[in-house]
């Protein structure tokens, strides 16, 4: 008899530990994305429309929201987003949002370790506030969904879109000193690559064609196999109007990359040549 009371005690301890494993009803998410140079992380639930009217009645307006559902929405970034005039400080936040009829006020909160809103608001602990225009959308957005698009070397927008509505929040990075500062420290001893990266990066920034090519030819004397950094130079000279050069440069590109099977940097090469030919 003990036996049996022993079996049926440990029984009901399991029963009351144990834990149905359903659906949640608002899943989470976790974007990562570099930009430039910067990580950021965004970590959400994602709660769905489900036929409710949300802005105005779920979500009430004027008032601050959690931005999603359960714990609150943060965002860590490893340097510092600049939003306008505005700067936002590498860190992590919670990220609360008050709607309105007209526009958006998004909230960095340097406290994030709330479920949902915190129980006493303190404007204190406001990093930054951003201000965001309403977009109106024909198409439903069903989930709650929080994305980073329109990125470039030196930023991106951070987009919010949720039922109809949608806002954006346009930002930036600080890349173009860090690199400088990397090239100018890297230059003392580079490699072939660092001679690529740098003569690349001067060419898409547009900041010296003469001095990308330079460096350029210098990664070329070492890696003279290295058809990608053929590539570059022939776009250098043809940015430099040297379309004669360029031509040259990227038929031995296109040699190589065709001893290699790279269709991607045959094809390129192919185009830019019958291009190049009809400027010279």
């Amino acid at each position: 008899m003990k036996h049996l009371f022993t079996g049926m005690y440990l029984a009901s301890m399991w029963a009351f530990s144990a834990q149905v494993n359903a659906p949640k009803a608002s899943p989470s998410s976790r974007l990562e994305q570099r930009v430039g140079l910067t990580d950021i992380t965004i970590s959400y639930s994602r709660p769905s429309v489900n036929g409710r009217v949300i802005f105005g009645d779920l979500v009430p307006y004027n008032e601050y929201w959690r931005l999603g559902a359960n714990e609150s929405t943060k965002l860590t970034c490893s340097d510092a987003l600049i939003f306008g005039k505005d700067t936002l400080k590498a860190g992590t936040y919670a990220v609360y949002a008050k709607p309105s009829l007209t526009e958006w006020q998004v909230a960095f909160y340097t406290e994030y370790g709330s479920w949902g809103l915190p129980q006493k608001w303190d404007d204190n602990k406001v990093a930054l506030t951003v201000k965001a225009p309403i977009m109106q959308r024909e198409e439903k957005v069903e989930n709650l969904t929080i994305d980073i698009n329109n990125m470039d070397n030196d930023g991106g927008e951070v987009v919010i879109a949720w039922d109809k509505v949608k806002i954006q929040m346009p930002f930036s990075v600080i890349v173009k000193e860090k690199v400088m500062a990397s090239i100018k420290k890297v230059m003392s001893g580079p490699t072939a690559n660092d001679y690529y990266t740098a003569a690349k990066y001067y060419l898409d920034e547009k900041i010296d064609d003469k001095q990308a090519l330079e460096w350029v030819d210098k990664g070329i004397a070492m890696r003279p196999e290295a058809y990608w950094m053929l590539r570059t130079k022939s776009l250098i000279q043809a940015s430099l109007s040297l379309y004669s050069e360029a031509i040259k440069t990227a038929e031995q590109c296109l040699k190589l990359a065709e001893a290699d099977g790279d269709s991607a940097y045959v094809s390129q090469c192919k185009n830019s040549i019958a291009d190049w030919k009809k400027r010279k």
